[in-house]
């Protein structure tokens, strides 16, 4: 199960996925925003959404898990 971190602190901008969903590897999960640039965050590995751990309108932390893939 690995799991996305995030690599900077940031502003969750969108979430593009839910729970239960299946994703291709490279796939942008959520996009950030960090001094006004997007950053999309994609998935490592084809599978299945286990959990979102971020909202729209959030801050993440560096290392912080945005989300689980099986």
């Amino acid at each position: 199960m690995p799991d996305v971190e995030a690599e900077m602190v940031a502003n969750v901008w969108k979430v593009l996925v839910s729970p239960g969903q299946a994703v291709s590897a490279g796939e942008t999960l959520v996009i950030l925003e960090s001094m006004k640039m997007e950053i999309p965050v994609e998935s490592p590995v084809d599978g299945t959404v286990s959990a979102v751990n971020v909202e729209e309108g959030g801050v993440v932390q560096e290392g912080d898990i945005i989300a689980t893939i099986d």
